[in-house]
């Protein structure tokens, strides 16, 4: 979700074009605008070829289903960052085009709506694939296949695309927001638009929070399961028991569960704080009776934008060889090897002497 950086309020949309203090602004946010738009788009499609090469890896263990389901994410931010990138250098580069052309508002409003709920349901659908994942595997080998994600992604798709085009069938509107550079639902206008705004706010909350309740079960299922394992591999032979605890123990948690689970509490701690700000303030905004201009839901705003462009990041940045140098190099730092321990052998052979 790519909004204008600079805003454009009314006054300024009186000024000639011949100002020289309103055509730097204009290019500035412009520019700005073009930058995170490109820098998006390759930060997706860089954490696409990432899962690409790594694929083989989800298919030999049987996690198709949520490499599915991490490719919709990323390819709704990609579609999101393109497609609402060239709205917004379109309304930069014609900065009253919103207030002519209603139809180009509705768009502009119907897919940021779009795309925000996909980005928030295939971050819910991921956490709740995990939790199902590690606390039932055998449900969850047997009855969850490949096929049930595409389904989950069709069915969420379909859902968040009907919410944004509820408008166009005179379910509420579209309204020109602050300052006046986007559209979205509009706030204390009517009983239909109040309504749709707490339905998305509503739906937004309600996917981070049961992202993050799914992704707190999984961590702590995986967390017994490390202690029990160290548990069951501790024998009273000395060094080689304490060696074999820890390379199991160490093994399980470098396991591919591990690193998704890594993976997907970052993307969840990541939309908390780019989406949290923006749905719960519209989401109090309806109970309140002001219609002043709010700058905190623009500010709201450009945060969730950016969670679109940090949500490839997290593939790019937790890989499987950050996380193995992060989590097990004490494993590998604490092993001797041979070298080291024949001529250890050889020190003490020779002090014995």
């Amino acid at each position: 979700m790519t909004t204008p950086s600079v805003p454009i309020n009314g006054s300024l949309l009186n000024v000639p074009a011949t100002n020289t203090t309103f055509i730097p602004k204009r290019f500035n946010g412009l520019g700005m605008s073009l930058f995170t738009m490109l820098f998006g788009a390759v930060s997706n499609l860089t954490a696409l070829g990432i899962l690409a090469r790594s694929r083989s890896r989800f298919r030999r263990q049987s996690k198709k289903s949520f490499l599915l389901l991490t490719v919709a994410l990323l390819v709704a931010d990609l579609l999101g960052h393109v497609i609402l990138g060239a709205f917004a250098l379109h309304v930069h580069l014609n900065p009253g085009v919103l207030r002519s052309e209603e139809t180009f508002c509705d768009v502009f409003g119907a897919s940021m709506v779009f795309f925000g709920l996909c980005s928030l349901f295939f971050g819910f659908a991921m956490a709740v694939e995990r939790c199902v994942a590690i606390t039932q595997p055998f449900f969850h080998a047997s009855m969850v296949t490949a096929a049930h994600a595409k389904s989950v992604v069709l069915l969420l798709s379909t859902f968040a695309l009907l919410l944004a085009l509820s408008p166009f069938f005179s379910r509420g509107s579209y309204f020109l927001q602050y300052p006046n550079t986007w559209c979205f639902f509009p706030i204390q206008r009517s009983t239909d638009d109040t309504t749709l705004v707490l339905v998305f706010s509503s739906l937004g909350l309600f996917a981070l929070f049961f992202s993050l309740f799914c992704n707190i079960v999984s961590g702590l299922a995986l967390l017994h399961a490390r202690i029990k394992s160290r548990k069951g591999n501790t024998t009273p032979s000395g060094s080689s028991g304490r060696r074999a605890s820890t390379a199991s123990s160490t093994s399980l948690f470098c396991t591919l569960d591990v690193e998704m689970m890594v993976q997907l509490a970052a993307v969840t701690v990541v939309s908390c704080v780019c989406w949290g700000p923006f749905l719960i303030h519209i989401f109090i905004k309806q109970f309140k009776m002001y219609t002043e201009p709010d700058k905190l839901v623009l500010i709201g705003l450009r945060m969730a934008a950016w969670n679109q462009i940090l949500d490839p990041w997290v593939y790019i940045l937790l890989r499987r060889k950050m996380l193995t140098r992060l989590c097990c190099a004490h494993y590998y730092q604490g092993i001797p090897t041979s070298s080291n321990s024949l001529s250890e052998s050889r020190r003490n052979t020779i002090n014995l002497q």
